[in-house]
């Protein structure tokens, strides 16, 4: 595998840094991608390095040249924005045979600034459900595949962080007014190696932290890329969250060997098209030393997309966490996860289908199971599922989107970990948490310039409507929140958000009400 890799990547690829999952430049992809500009894009494997996002701009201004299309004013628009944020990437792509600088500095990349005035709490995502067991795949196939007698309780830990500011790399605003700036450092030697230091002020409450959000050494680049240090990291289609992997928490320290830019390996069996993968291997916490629960495993998480032509793209995910302290010599399943083993695992698969007869409308979904049948096939499955549609008019300045999230009574929770999927006190996997939640989401923007947009989102979530224990009531949050964006001076946008929430039977106690308010205001500099 690694030599066919070595054969199928460019000799010329470009190294460079990431671009944060919350930047607006993926929103400036995605709408590119509506006009039917873009068509190579990969979405179920992020961050997109700058090269990758250079390519897709690239490729967009190309098809911009001979479609005529009649939002091509915007388009243009969207385009000069994104060359602005990889001015370096666009200028070595379109001169290939002009060689980098040997040493590239620029110690200001990106900025933000953001403060936030909560008046509210997180939810306690802490609980015991009961895990029914005797489940079939997809609930229909393979008859009784969890033969556990009556069920049995299923532990689950964390916390929601700050509410209505989900994908915030584990950063926790309490009540009251905090204030957050981070920026971005980067350096290049030549084509071939990148650094990037991205330190976070933080203040909220009483308490302020420097801490490191992101840092990382890249060697490599196109095909095959070696990253170690600290990142972020996203597997899936999903827009609101995923099964398995987001920036919901804390950035893992990490060694990363991945394809930042697509592979083109030609025909390889029956299928031809891009290809991009990613291998990661990190740490969770070390939790309770001392005591029979003490754990420090190993996380592994692997991502391969496959975009076989430009309508269609496939994936298959799976993360686990695997041994450390406090285990005996029981042997390990491959893939799956027994009740006796020394792994957690997740593992699953997602599709995306955009619908050129339908202004380019995007259909995804995401399965994952948090058990197995016969040691591979995933089941007590958890879903993503989700319909974006890019150009609701005819100028392409309106996007609704819909999202829904299922998570089975398995999901973040485990035997054999005592603290589940979370890291640093919170779920790397989807914002909600799992056993037994769902979440509908639904958002609208229209953009009246590039830099000037509106969003609308609403969304309603349930916690305990399954698998609840003989105390416990549903959970029901109703909330809603609008973004404005706006250009404020020069490369500096702003954006304001407001979200209010209502939480009946909070954390699943009987009676228990709370209203969340979250207002925000922040500027941003070729972020």
């Amino acid at each position: 595998m690694p030599a066919l890799l070595l054969l199928s990547s460019p000799l010329y690829a470009v190294s460079s840094a990431n671009i944060p999952l919350d930047s607006p430049v993926y929103l400036y992809l995605e709408k590119l991608a509506g006009c039917g500009l873009i068509v190579s894009d990969i979405k179920g494997l992020k961050p997109f390095s700058k090269s990758e996002v250079a390519r897709l701009v690239l490729e967009a201004e190309s098809n911009l040249a001979t479609s005529g299309a009649a939002s091509s004013a915007f388009a243009a628009e969207l385009i000069k924005n994104i060359r602005s944020v990889v001015p370096r990437e666009v200028a070595l792509l379109e001169r290939p045979s002009v060689l980098p600088l040997r040493f590239d500095f620029d110690p200001v990349s990106s900025l933000r600034l953001r403060s936030v005035l909560l008046d509210g709490a997180p939810r306690d995502y802490t609980r015991t459900s009961w895990d029914p067991a005797h489940q079939s795949a997809f609930g229909l196939f393979g008859g009784d595949l969890r033969p556990l007698g009556n069920g049995g309780p299923v532990h689950v830990t964390g916390t929601e962080g700050t509410p209505l500011l989900e994908n915030n790399n584990g950063l926790v605003y309490h009540r009251g007014v905090s204030g957050e700036v981070r920026w971005a450092a980067e350096a290049y030697i030549s084509h071939a190696a990148t650094v990037l230091v991205e330190p976070v002020i933080l203040a909220s409450g009483d308490a302020a932290d420097i801490l490191l959000n992101r840092g990382y050494v890249k060697l490599g680049g196109g095909g095959l890329e070696l990253e170690v240090g600290r990142d972020e990291n996203w597997f899936g289609p999903g827009y609101r969250g995923t099964t398995t992997l987001t920036n919901n928490a804390h950035n893992f320290d990490l060694v990363k060997l991945s394809s930042p830019e697509p592979l083109d390996i030609g025909r390889a069996q029956r299928w031809r098209g891009n290809i991009k993968y990613s291998l990661i291997v990190s740490r969770f916490d070390e939790t309770d030393v001392g005591t029979a629960n003490h754990r420090q495993p190993y996380f592994i998480g692997t991502k391969v997309a496959i975009k076989p032509n430009s309508s269609f793209e496939f994936g298959a995910n799976f993360v686990r966490q695997q041994g450390g302290p406090g285990f005996s010599g029981t042997p390990d399943t491959f893939l799956g996860g027994g009740k006796n083993d020394h792994s957690n695992s997740i593992a699953g698969f997602d599709v995306r289908w955009r619908i050129p007869g339908l202004r380019n409308t995007e259909l995804y979904g995401e399965y994952s199971g948090e058990d197995n049948a016969g040691g591979v096939w995933p089941i007590v499955e958890s879903y993503v599922a989700g319909l974006y549609v890019p150009c609701v008019t005819d100028s392409c300045r309106d996007d609704f989107r819909f999202e829904y999230f299922f998570g089975s009574v398995m999901l973040y929770g485990d035997w054999q970990f005592p603290r589940g999927y979370v890291y640093h006190d919170m779920t790397p996997g989807h914002s909600q948490g799992g056993a037994g939640v769902q979440d509908f989401f639904l958002r609208y923007s229209h953009w009246f310039d590039v830099r000037n947009r509106l969003a609308m989102e609403c969304f309603y979530t349930e916690r305990g409507r399954w698998y609840r224990t003989a105390a416990q009531v549903m959970e029901a949050k109703y909330a809603g929140r609008m973004y404005w964006d706006l250009p404020l001076y020069g490369d500096i946008n702003g954006q304001l958000g407001y979200g209010i929430e209502k939480i009946d039977n909070v954390n699943l106690v009987n009676g228990a009400e709370r209203i969340n308010q979250l207002l925000k205001f922040e500027m941003q500099y070729k972020y």
